[in-house]
């Protein structure tokens, strides 16, 4: 009897063990470019070794309907979304099925966009300006009027805001400061209309653009790998809120909890900090240049398919 006791305990000690060396697990659907989720996902698995990390990354349109999918099969995968168009999570927010969570950390944040009961939280305040290619451009632009320049006609490139939520928050942005007239002189220019918003900096480096709406850090990531780029900041910087959110009934709550408070201030590594370029902390400053975020509400939606040629 006492063999048999021992053998069982052995056994439930091993079960235990092997469910602990299992770890946690954590599916991340997001926009971000692998420059910077490859660097928080090694900053996060670092501080937090136990738990097994995924992500899957796409732009925000291809995001969403990833989610769907999965969705109408019963079946989801994703645990945290985290990417720029803000609407979408107003709209999953109202569908119910984003796990309200309210980060000790949020008391951080500042932020355009504020959503107090945590149904999802701004972790990054991104910011868009003017990309262009420094072989053939030697006076950079300074204004975005400047690119319905001549020596601009068919070689400025705008990402698909139907795909991107960056490029749908930049094309809402500037058309709430110049209207839409400006999309319309864009047209009449000969605008060209990329895929993602990596695709048009990619098509920007290699020459088959002169010049692009740019992310941040995805052109400076870029130019860091010796691309023959410039970045400018026109008197109106694009600067758009990334939320990050929790999917209701996650399996890995606990795991999800602890990446949205890695990402907010006071938890954030310094590498995550760099590649982050600014997050949603006061210890960053935006004075020395003039951004104006864009005025999003809940009921808002992408529909810029009228910017296609």
């Amino acid at each position: 009897m006492k063999k048999l006791l021992a053998v069982l305990v052995l056994v439930s000690v091993l079960c235990v063990s092997g469910a602990a060396m299992a770890g946690e697990k954590l599916t991340v659907y997001t926009s971000m470019k692998e420059s910077l989720i490859g660097a928080l996902k090694e900053a996060f698995v670092k501080n937090n070794p136990g738990i097994d990390f995924d992500y899957y990354s796409a732009g925000a349109g291809k995001l969403m309907a990833k989610i769907a999918a999965e969705r109408e099969s019963g079946k989801m995968t994703v645990d945290v979304l985290w990417h720029s168009e803000v609407p979408d999570f107003y709209q999953l927010k109202k569908e119910g099925i984003l796990e309200p969570y309210v980060s000790p950390e949020a008391k951080f944040v500042e932020s355009p966009v504020k959503e107090p009961e945590g149904y999802f939280t701004p972790v990054r305040n991104g910011t868009l300006a003017i990309t262009y290619n420094t072989r053939f451009i030697k006076t950079a632009p300074t204004s975005w009027q400047d690119l319905l320049k001549p020596e601009y006609k068919g070689a400025f490139g705008i990402a698909n805001p139907a795909l991107s939520g960056t490029a749908y928050g930049s094309v809402v942005a500037l058309a709430q400061q110049f209207g839409w007239e400006y999309f319309e002189a864009c047209k009449k220019n000969e605008a060209k209309m990329g895929q993602g918003s990596g695709q048009v900096v990619d098509d920007t480096a290699m020459g088959d653009l002169l010049a692009c709406i740019g992310v941040d850090y995805i052109t400076t990531d870029k130019i860091n790998k010796g691309a023959t780029l410039g970045f400018v900041y026109p008197k109106e910087v694009i600067m758009l809120p990334s939320p990050v959110a929790i999917m209701k009934g996650t399996p890995n709550l606990a795991a999800a909890k602890k990446f949205v408070d890695f990402l907010l201030p006071k938890k954030r590594s310094r590498s995550s900090r760099t590649a982050a370029r600014f997050p949603c902390g006061p210890m960053w400053s935006f004075r020395r240049i003039r951004c104006f975020p864009i005025r999003m509400t809940p009921s808002s939606g992408r529909s810029c398919s009228t910017l296609r040629q």
